[in-house]
């Protein structure tokens, strides 16, 4: 009986999804916000929050079953490195933002929490989807819609394209080079 109550007590002190938004967000726009912040502080401190393996394996679908524990690895890295990079550039250029915090949605696994970013007169809606891996583990984000535009969605097109005009290696060559390029703009 003690057991499952401190069960209980520990499930109910594990932040949830929004929790894990809001934190991430205030964590983001401090960094942003700061006097000599650089791209490797801002990408450690989502690192926290985002999981960039599980978003790698769904935006490949079935063809990520088809590799090797090698090639998902060097995948998953590049897309972190590519994805990093992308959001470090937008959010340094961005600024401060406000953000409205909206409602958290959880079915089993997943969960939504809907936002809305707010900057100068512009507001955007964004929904965080997240997931866990199991009852004990902390909720990730591995999806993010920004005004209907959902990312994994539109690598998961992108890389449709590109696997059946070049295979795998030329997909990873081609991501390999986005990031190249990405991290010296940042520089």
């Amino acid at each position: 009986m003690f057991a499952s109550l401190l069960a209980a007590v520990l499930l109910a002190a594990a932040p949830g999804p929004l929790d894990v938004v809001k934190s991430g967000n205030t964590e983001v726009q401090k960094i942003i916000t700061s006097k000599g912040a650089s791209e490797e502080q801002l990408s450690k401190a989502v690192d926290r929050f985002v999981d960039w393996g599980e978003l790698s394996k769904r935006a490949l679908g079935e063809t990520w079953d088809k590799l090797t524990p090698a090639q998902r690895k060097d995948f998953s890295e590049t897309m972190q490195g590519l994805l990093r990079a992308s959001y470090a550039q937008k959010a340094f250029s961005q600024g401060r933002a406000l953000i409205q915090y909206g409602k958290e949605s959880i079915q089993g696994r997943e969960a939504t929490v809907d936002t809305k970013v707010i900057m100068s007169r512009d507001r955007l809606p964004v929904r965080y989807k997240l997931y866990r891996a199991d009852d004990k583990s902390e909720w990730r984000i591995y999806d993010i819609v920004t005004d209907d535009i959902s990312l994994l969605e539109t690598y998961q097109g992108q890389f449709r394209k590109i696997l059946a005009d070049k295979g795998f290696d030329g997909l990873l060559a081609t991501l390999k080079s986005k990031r190249a390029q990405l991290e010296k703009s940042l520089k």
